[in-house]
């Protein structure tokens, strides 16, 4: 089961991003966040950075209803995070390959074009062509 270190090592694999600072994780590409930890908010509490669980960025509501429904053991979200684009995902549940898949998703809708087409190709490889 994936964990907060295998995020970091998914997300910093892929072009052009850039950890922000926090208690947690926070990765971001062209100034755009695409998966952090989730900051857990309970009224009269402070709030509490969890890295056991990431936000990712889906990109519209459809695919978020998508995976909420399709995978309910996996994806959650709470009323604070109703119309936005971002579903919860619980690390423990999730295997590292399926990760890497929803991370690069994340990372991919996020990126600006020139950097998606394909996050393992040598930047140098049509340089004689």
């Amino acid at each position: 089961m994936a964990d907060a270190d295998d995020v970091r090592r998914v997300a910093l694999s892929l072009p052009h991003v850039v950890e922000i600072d926090s208690d947690g994780f926070d990765f971001r590409v062209a100034g755009k966040g695409f998966v952090w930890s989730y900051p857990e908010r309970t009224p009269g509490r402070p709030r509490r950075i969890r890295t056991d669980i990431a936000v990712l960025y889906v990109g519209d509501e459809a695919e978020k209803q998508a995976l909420l429904l399709g995978e309910p053991d996996l994806f959650f979200t709470t009323p604070a995070y109703d119309g936005s684009p971002l579903v919860m995902l619980r690390l423990a549940h999730v295997g590292v390959e399926r990760l890497t898949e929803l991370v690069t998703d994340a990372w991919r809708m996020r990126a600006p074009d020139s950097s998606t087409a394909d996050p393992d190709a040598d930047p140098d490889a049509d340089a004689g062509a």
